[in-house]
């Protein structure tokens, strides 16, 4: 280690958060360790509450293990308010001050919710267990649902629905599900599946007003001109970074905390900010399949990749080496084993080499440049192992 290091806050009791604590611990750290969190929950993994957890009431409890002994010092229930990167201490809401000689930022993303003003009940954001709870009560044989937005999250709510015998109205304001991340032609097969599974999807349609009785939402007008009864509205309009309590820290905060390859959290003029790194969804980390953009990314594996690189950095960041993993998101639509892996949303080329709604098969390549950026397969997950394969090489090759 470079400097001495003896007290780690880790500020989100997250994947990402859980991961870079047992990562520290791993690789030698012995020093005291405390993770805060603002929900009451141990850290708890988050794909299943849009999937198993919405569908099925026996589903296992989504927790994440804890290894023994992390000995670790928990603050849940409890949020951060402010960072003081010069006199290296966090402010919680009760007023506590926790010192520290590195920080972890690992906070994630909220659900972008609708303006107000809006009906009181029946309208809900999933980001939560607690969320994933209230959903499930709600969606009923029966009952008729209406998701705002198809990406993959809004996807997964109306395929859950469906499965509970919902009756479901999908808007999305592009003309596919998913054109903006996974272009034009496979978002055509996931409206085909969409329609296929008994979901009436609206594409390049808006929602434009809520109908209520009382407090409750009741249907929603449409930009088409049409109006959908609704017993339940499910939000699914993408999250936003939770850096609203590292206002005034000095550090870069557009779309996510500015870091270098490394996870170092950067400044405003790019300069490293002592002891600060960030994991997970909340941390903006340069990709090197796109040159070196920076890029926050809400995806699963990158939460548990960021957290290796990151107790790295904090033991000693003039050894650790930077973050070159190549990213991968699945999802599961109706049946449909959904796999990605590289950077599909930046490519100015999209490559369909199979597109079969009957049989259930979907592949397509993603080229920027010229040069392969991504891969995306439907029920052929064995078919990116090659495209995995050549994207690690490429993210090597062009790393810092």
């Amino acid at each position: 280690m470079t400097a001495p290091l003896a007290r780690v806050v880790i500020v989100g009791a997250s994947l990402a958060g859980l991961r870079t604590a047992a990562a520290l611990r791993d690789h030698g750290f012995t020093g005291s360790l405390t993770i805060v969190g603002d929900e009451p929950h141990p850290p708890y993994d988050r794909p299943p509450l849009s999937k198993q957890v919405l569908t099925d009431e026996t589903a296992p409890d989504p927790a994440l293990p804890v290894p023994e002994p992390l000995g670790a010092q928990w603050k849940l229930g409890r949020s951060a308010v402010r960072l003081e990167p010069h006199e290296r201490v966090v402010l919680l809401d009760d007023g506590t001050g926790l010192p520290y000689d590195g920080v972890v930022l690992a906070t994630g993303s909220g659900a972008r919710g609708w303006p107000e003003p809006r009906p009181v009940q029946g309208i809900h954001t999933l980001r939560t267990r607690e969320d994933a709870l209230r959903v499930r009560a709600e969606l009923r044989p029966g009952r008729r649902v209406v998701v705002v937005g198809a990406g993959f999250l809004g996807g997964e709510l109306a395929a859950a629905a469906r499965a509970r015998s919902a009756h479901v109205t999908l808007v999305e304001a592009s003309r596919q599900p998913l054109e903006r991340a996974i272009g034009a032609a496979p978002g055509a097969w996931i409206a085909g599946l969409h329609r296929e599974s008994g979901v009436d999807l609206r594409t390049a349609t808006t929602v434009t007003a809520f109908r209520a009785d009382g407090d409750r939402v009741r249907g929603v007008a449409l930009s088409d001109g049409t109006e959908h009864a609704a017993d339940t509205v499910l939000l699914a309009l993408g999250g936003t970074p939770a850096t609203g309590w590292l206002a005034g820290s000095g550090l870069d905060l557009g779309h996510g905390v500015r870091c270098d390859s490394r996870l170092r959290a950067l400044d405003p003029a790019g300069a490293v900010v002592p002891g600060v790194v960030a994991a997970g969804d909340v941390a903006r980390v340069p990709q090197p399949l796109a040159g070196g953009e920076a890029i926050a990314l809400g995806h699963w594996t990158t939460a548990t990749e960021h957290a290796i690189t990151a107790a790295r950095t904090l033991l000693d960041p003039t050894t650790s080496a930077p973050h070159t993993a190549v990213p991968s998101f699945w999802s599961d639509l109706h049946g449909a084993r959904i796999r990605s892996v590289g950077l599909p949303t930046l490519a100015d080329e999209v490559l369909v080499h199979e597109h079969d709604l009957p049989g259930r098969h979907l592949k397509v390549t993603y080229l920027r440049r010229g040069r392969l950026i991504g891969a995306l397969t439907v029920n052929r997950t064995r078919s990116l192992t090659a495209y995995r394969r050549e994207l690690h090489a490429a993210s090597e090759a062009f790393a810092p």
